[in-house]
């Protein structure tokens, strides 16, 4: 269980602050507007109306406390911007800060923010990817050149062995997962077999993945 500070709670910050509280962390809920905070506190351990960009008000709620320091305001870059400064001078052990656009990441992470999440480029990769292939069901990056998808057994793939595809000799992709009848199975050897309404969990850089699968 981590203590966590969230500051923005519009539409993004909300969904965070629901997502944390079902993994269970501790979570000081912070935004200017009134309205917003009685919306979240059902889901936080506390929750204050203020200013972010005041820093006898960040000061006020022991920033050094907090393991993850989350700045999830959408609208309004500037104050985006100096919380994320704030914090960091203020001590913050991880900020997180999210951008819109390519050039409020670069601004961000080098006025303290220590990692930046692009909500909207990352879920417009995701959309394109997932559903310019019928055959993805699930995808996942890793980093520039890996990634993760959900992908079912190719059919003349359907009753065959891993160890006898042999993808990881012939293209360095892993299976590191079976999901067999909606459940997912990750012991997962070379004579684990492969069914036809199966779907794999596989591993590897991107452009191998494309080649393989033909994505």
């Amino acid at each position: 269980m981590k203590a966590i500070l969230l500051i923005g709670l519009g539409r993004f910050g909300k969904h965070i602050a629901m997502h944390l509280n079902q993994l269970g962390h501790q979570v000081m809920a912070v935004d200017h507007v009134e309205e917003r905070v009685d919306a979240v506190l059902p889901f936080v351990t506390n929750a204050q109306i203020g200013d972010s960009t005041n820093a006898d008000f960040l000061k006020s709620l022991g920033i050094r406390n907090y393991d993850v320091c989350i700045v999830a305001i959408g609208n309004d870059f500037q104050s985006s911007l100096e919380t994320t400064s704030l914090l960091k001078e203020l001590g913050a052990e991880l900020v997180v800060s999210r951008a819109a656009r390519d050039v409020q990441a670069k601004f961000l992470l080098r006025n303290g923010a220590d990692e930046v999440v692009y909500p909207e480029k990352q879920i417009a990769k995701w959309t394109a990817i997932r559903y310019s292939a019928d055959h993805i069901l699930d995808y996942m990056e890793l980093d520039e050149d890996h990634a993760m998808f959900e992908i079912p057994v190719p059919k003349d793939w359907s009753g065959r062995t891993i160890g006898h595809i042999d993808i990881r000799k012939k293209f360095n992709i892993n299976i590191i997962g079976i999901k067999r009848n909606g459940k997912l199975g990750l012991s997962v050897s070379p004579n684990s077999v492969l069914g036809g309404e199966d779907t794999m969990l596989v591993l590897g850089r991107t452009r191998d993945l494309q080649k393989c699968f033909r994505i």
